[in-house]
């Protein structure tokens, strides 16, 4: 197995504390270092080069926000993963847009902490689900850029999804087989794996990861 390091970012020691005892139970994980502000967290970053940084949103000197839009930047094979008490629009929205590869609430059990963790970590995405209706509400509405944020380059789209499209892509992007995707859209699992095929075809893309990969290109996420 490969040991996962992790950087942990967050003003508070007790939070960091907690957080260091809860992965040091955890086999293949290794917290290597930690920052208690947005600008040690950069050169702590650019000094280990982790897997992931865990980091908390609001942080003196510089917020997480920021951190991560930086990092987008500076150090693309560094996975973020949020972890907040803010489940606002706003700070959801701003911290995808910036970059962020998951975004989980401190009340979060230890199983989903860890799963979302080894989730960044593999290259996936991890979105707690009241953070995934969020995201799915914006994307459905056209709103991805509707608040001031960093935010990744994005390309004109090549391609025109319908409404519809636009929420099979939100929905496969959470992970979502046909059947889910159905029952949440009303309509039949054959009606689904057509959408689903279509979206694929014009994105031209032949898994999830280049979908993923393909729709943060673009700026759909």
């Amino acid at each position: 197995m490969n040991m996962i390091d992790v950087v942990l970012a967050d003003d508070h020691v007790l939070v960091r504390d907690g957080i260091k005892a809860l992965l040091e139970d955890q086999d293949g994980i290794a917290v290597i270092d930690e920052a208690s502000n947005g600008k040690e967290a950069l050169e702590v970053i650019a000094r280990n080069k982790p897997h992931v940084l865990i980091v908390d949103i609001r942080m003196p000197e510089m917020n997480g926000i920021e951190v991560v839009g930086e990092i987008s930047k500076r150090h693309k094979d560094v996975r973020t993963l949020v972890l907040s008490m803010h489940d606002s629009e706003e700070y959801v929205v701003q911290a995808i847009q910036a970059g962020a590869d998951g975004y989980l609430l401190k009340g979060a059990s230890k199983e989903e902490f860890i799963k979302a963790l080894n989730k960044v970590a593999s290259g996936g995405k991890y979105f707690t689900g009241d953070v995934s209706a969020i995201i799915m509400n914006n994307f459905v509405n056209g709103n991805t850029n509707a608040v001031v944020a960093p935010k990744l380059e994005s390309k004109a789209l090549p391609f025109n999804l319908t409404k519809r499209e636009k929420q099979i892509l939100g929905l496969v992007l959470e992970l979502k087989n046909n059947k889910d995707i159905a029952e949440e859209l009303q309509i039949s699992k054959r009606t689904a794996e057509v959408h689903r095929f279509n979206l694929m075809k014009k994105l031209e893309v032949k898994n999830l990861m280049e979908l993923n990969n393909k729709a943060k290109e673009f700026g759909l996420v």
